[in-house]
């Protein structure tokens, strides 16, 4: 185990290039899978939150006894369903986000690319005329 920790930090080391650019696409995969989970999850929260509350029945009981005889009051039904409102609209606020800044950065690499081919812009020709 420590030899391989070793040989890992070793090609860190000598190519931490390649290394800061693949973290940096796994970290926006991993940041819209996270996102994306944690909308589904917030959605089955929201409208189901029955389904929450076995779960959570289900982890208790493998620690406690007499878990499965837990019932749920209608104030943490709600609670539960103003938590899966919320999930939503974080986790959606997120991917809008996300969404945002990669059109933003395509739109950046294009004009990058304009510029250098000599397109001129709009913005000229109207201060020209």
């Amino acid at each position: 185990m420590a030899s391989v920790l070793q040989c890992s930090l070793f090609f860190t080391i000598l190519n931490p290039v390649r290394y800061i650019d693949e973290s940096v696409m796994h970290s926006q995969k991993s940041r819209t899978f996270g996102a994306a989970f944690v909308l589904l999850q917030g959605l089955v929260t929201a409208l189901l939150p029955q389904i929450s509350v076995k779960m959570i029945k289900n982890m208790i009981g493998k620690n406690f006894d007499n878990a499965s005889q837990l019932e749920a009051k209608p104030a943490y039904l709600r609670q539960l369903r103003a938590l899966g409102v919320g999930m939503v609209a974080a986790a959606g606020t997120d991917l809008l986000l996300q969404s945002r800044a990669q059109n933003d950065n395509e739109q950046v690499e294009t004009s990058e690319f304009d510029d250098e081919a000599g397109i001129e812009d709009d913005r000229d020709d109207e201060q020209r005329g």
